[in-house]
C-alpha cells in the first residue's frame, strides 16, 4: 500500500511511502483484537479495592437478642452482613487482574488494528517534526491542517520527543506515543492515525518480534 507524505501544514509533498502489507493488509482477527484489548485494560487495573468482612469490621460480638423462644430467627452480632452498618459478604479484595497473552496473538491483534485503519483510510503520513519547546498551539495547528482538531487522534513518532508529547498532553482527544510502543487499544481507540515518516521503519520492526 502506497500513501502520500504530507507536510505539517497539510500540503502534499513529493514523497510517498509504502506500507508493508504484512502489517497493514492482513486478514483481521477480531478475536485476537478482543483478547489483546482485554489484556491491556486488565493490566491497567490497580486491583487495590478492598472491603471489610466480619473479621475486620469493628463492632461487638455480643448477640443482639436471645437466640430461642422469640418466635423469630436467631440474630447474630452487630457485624452481621444482614444488618445495616455490618460487614460485607464476599466483597472484593486486592488482586492482580493481569494475565498472560502469547506474543503471536498480540502481534496479530496489532496488525489487525492497523489493517482496519488502513481500510478505513484513517492513516495520514506526515514528515517528521519536532518542537524546541512544548507548544500546544503549534500541535493544534497541525491537527487543524488536516481538519482533525475535533477528532480522536493518535500520533506515532519515531523517537521519544518530550516536547511533542508535552504539547499534546493537555488535549483530551490527542495522544502522542512512540511507534514501537503502539498497541491495539490505542490504535483502535483513535479515530485517525498520524504516522511520522521515519516511524514506518519502527512499525516494520514489529514483524521481527
Amino acid at each position: 500500500m502506497e500513501l502520500k507524505v504530507y507536510k505539517i501544514d497539510g500540503s502534499e509533498s513529493a514523497k510517498t511511502v509504502t506500507l508493508d502489507d504484512r502489517i497493514f493488509n492482513v486478514e483481521p482477527n477480531d478475536h485476537a483484537i478482543w483478547l489483546d484489548v482485554k489484556n491491556i485494560l486488565a493490566n491497567k487495573r490497580q486491583g487495590t479495592h478492598s472491603t471489610l468482612e466480619r473479621s475486620t469490621v469493628s463492632g461487638s460480638t455480643r448477640k443482639l437478642k436471645r437466640q430461642k423462644g422469640t418466635g423469630g430467627a436467631r440474630a447474630g452480632g452487630i457485624k452481621s452482613p444482614t444488618i445495616r452498618g455490618g460487614a460485607t459478604a464476599f466483597g472484593p479484595h486486592p488482586r492482580d487482574y493481569s494475565f498472560k497473552l502469547n506474543k503471536k496473538i498480540k502481534r496479530l491483534a496489532r496488525f489487525s488494528a492497523f489493517t482496519y485503519k488502513a481500510k478505513e483510510d484513517k492513516i495520514i503520513v506526515v514528515e517528521d517534526f519536532a518542537f524546541d519547546a512544548p507548544k500546544t498551539k503549534a500541535f493544534v495547528n497541525i491537527l487543524k491542517s488536516f481538519n482533525l482538531q475535533d477528532a480522536k487522534t493518535l500520533t506515532l513518532v519515531n523517537a521519544s520527543n518530550n516536547n511533542v508529547y508535552l504539547s499534546a498532553r493537555n488535549l483530551k482527544r490527542a495522544k502522542v506515543m512512540r511507534a514501537i510502543d503502539a498497541n491495539t487499544y490505542d490504535v483502535l481507540n483513535a479515530t485517525n492515525l498520524i504516522i511520522c515518516e521515519n516511524s514506518i521503519a519502527d512499525i516494520n520492526k514489529m514483524l521481527g518480534e
